[in-house]
């Protein structure tokens, strides 16, 4: 066990955070696929189980051979991926899946594999990582809009295009992610405001132009608007899907009280479809309570803090911004999950990072800290060189002083 924990760098309490989490996960999908196991599989519950411990295994094996590349790696990295993603997307768009009548191409399907995997989500990570390399070489630099556009906003507005349709939420939390940080970055203010601008007005035309070809994107546009109406509105329809749901999870919450009905103890997990992944949260504050919702929300807020820690220390400004930028959006995606659960958002169907079921968003969230901790990593190597470097000085110093006498 010291051996292992002797190869493991980097920030030790996101380490801990990340591991606690994975722990944690067993317990509420196990519980949450029971329901799944029954309606769609042979009542076989821990097949659910072992293929979540398949896809945090193959989680935890990414963290660890990223953390150990360096950081500066990933500038290069994110050139090479980014036509890589993009060519990903076009593929899955291409597929055009439906899924109850409505556009749902998010997935694409490894060959010889079988395995589904969701293109948007590798494109966040490279994007993101893509916008911070570009921040950090203008860093310092006065620069033009116009100087901007092909290598910034070109990129940023392709994948958001080839997102969309299928997946605005995604879309939506990318477009916003790039903005935040840009504007750390220094990009200047007055650009931002004209981007964000511009992308409303895209998304103006897209709906408008969804509404007058309907045939294009199959019923998602409404899904958004219905969505939207359904979360403003005081009138509830239990017959639709997103109100159901909604319903279903407010009667967990309502259950858990304090302390919950206990592990296993949910009655929910038998009605809400999306129980293992988009309503987790509700199924957990249903058997551990406040105290368990508490707990889940302490632990992102502490990668929160961790986060900031790692990126106010390293003293490469890329380093900064690519902490930033690829990990903000996991604390993000959890507190959303978390308030749809509630009700305080519309359904949106991001999942809770590192909790619910899913091998891609898992992946995914695992390669992000994995380029945090590379980060962590490089400040403490830093740090021991310095303080190398200062005892060989004091080294030198004594020796002359002892020459002198």
């Amino acid at each position: 066990m010291r051996k292992v924990l002797t190869k493991i760098q980097g920030d030790r309490v996101i380490w801990a955070v990340v591991a606690l989490l994975a722990l944690f996960s067993f317990l509420p999908v196990y519980s949450a696929s029971s329901n799944l196991a029954y309606l769609y599989g042979n009542g076989d519950t821990f097949g659910y189980l072992r293929k979540h411990f398949a896809h945090l295994t193959l989680g935890f094996i990414i963290i660890y051979m990223v953390h150990k590349i360096p950081f500066n790696y990933f500038k290069g990295l994110s050139i090479i991926m980014l036509p890589v993603v993009i060519l990903l997307l076009l593929i899955t768009m291409a597929q055009g899946t439906i899924i109850g009548g409505a556009n749902a191409s998010r997935w694409i399907r490894i060959p010889f594999v079988g395995v589904s995997f969701q293109a948007s989500t590798l494109a966040s990570v490279v994007l993101l990582a893509y916008v911070a390399r570009y921040l950090s070489k203008i860093k310092d630099k006065v620069i033009s809009f116009k100087d901007s556009v092909l290598p910034l906003w070109v990129p940023v507005f392709v994948i958001l295009m080839l997102i969309l349709p299928a997946n605005f939420s995604t879309a939506a939390i990318i477009f916003a992610m790039v903005m935040m940080l840009v504007f750390l970055g220094g990009y200047p203010f007055k650009y931002i405001v004209f981007v964000m601008g511009t992308g409303m007005v895209g998304l103006t035309m897209f709906i408008l132009t969804a509404k007058a070809f309907p045939g294009l994107f199959p019923n998602r546009v409404d899904t958004w608007v219905s969505r939207i109406e359904n979360f403003v509105s005081a009138e509830e329809d239990k017959e639709k899907e997103a109100n159901y749901q909604i319903e279903r999870a407010k009667i967990a919450i309502a259950r858990g009280g304090i302390l919950g009905q206990g592990p296993g103890k949910s009655v929910q997990k038998n009605f809400l479809p999306q129980s293992s992944s988009d309503f987790i949260y509700a199924i957990i504050i249903e058997e551990w309570g406040m105290v368990g919702a508490l707990f889940l929300m302490s632990m992102y807020m502490l990668l929160l803090f961790r986060l900031v820690i790692v990126a106010h220390k390293s003293l490469d400004v890329y380093g900064k911004l690519l902490v930033i930028g690829v990990g903000l959006p996991i604390v993000f995606q959890a507190l959303l999950n978390m308030a749809v659960a509630v009700e305080l958002f519309p359904v949106t169907g991001q999942t809770l990072p590192l909790i619910s079921s899913g091998g891609t968003s898992i992946w995914m969230t695992c390669l992000a800290i994995g380029i945090v901790l590379s980060v962590s990593k490089d400040i403490k190597e830093e740090k021991n060189k310095k303080a190398g470097k200062a005892a060989i000085d004091d080294i030198s110093i004594d020796a002359l002083d002892a020459n002198t006498i």
